[in-house]
């Protein structure tokens, strides 16, 4: 050993310096140990919540929220979607959350790839009004793999996609898919 009083230890040539751990990562490393005590008897031992038990209060109270909820919106009639369908920029607002959600399935000229095809007359869910048309974007067709889209858009949203769909029928775009259910009167 040294004369300057540096404490160390040297075994088969290494030097083991004994300097202490800093302070502070020793009042962190023994405030996890005991969280981690804690945590243990709150959960394990003493039944503390688990994913599943907040998973199911979390769904009944989204339950409840949307059983509380009343649509104050008027009835929807073809008349009154006309007029909601006749605002100014609806087009653009619908073409965009149209390329953005639905052309993955339905195509960007709506020709139907894994969905069918939404330019001709023919129409699988409803007869192509625009009722049956916002029907079915908010409700989906999961028979078919459509996800509802009700929760997800805004009803100005869905009336816009809604108007750009029924805009563009009779385009008969390229590569359209054949026509798929009952041709509309």
């Amino acid at each position: 050993m040294s004369d300057n009083n540096e404490k160390f230890h040297e075994y088969d040539g290494i030097i083991e310096h004994d300097n202490p751990l800093p302070t502070w990562w020793l009042w962190t490393f023994f405030l996890t140990i005991i969280f981690a005590f804690l945590y243990y008897i709150h959960y394990q031992l003493a039944g503390g919540g688990t994913l599943q038990d907040e998973l199911k209060v979390a769904m009944a109270q989204l339950e409840k929220e949307k059983a509380s909820v009343v649509d104050t919106s008027p009835m929807e009639t073809e008349d009154s979607l006309k007029e909601a369908f006749g605002k100014d920029g609806i087009l653009a607002v619908g073409a965009q959350a149209f390329a953005s959600k639905c052309a993955a399935c339905h195509g960007q000229e709506l020709q139907g790839l894994i969905g069918p095809n939404l330019t001709d007359k023919f129409w699988i869910h409803g007869k192509g009004t625009r009722m049956d048309v916002i029907a079915v974007i908010r409700n989906g067709a999961p028979d078919k793999g459509m996800p509802p889209w009700g929760p997800v858009m805004k009803k100005d949203e869905i009336y816009a996609v809604a108007a750009f769909i029924l805009s563009k029928q009779g385009s008969n775009p390229a590569g359209a898919k054949p026509p798929q259910g009952e041709e509309a009167p």
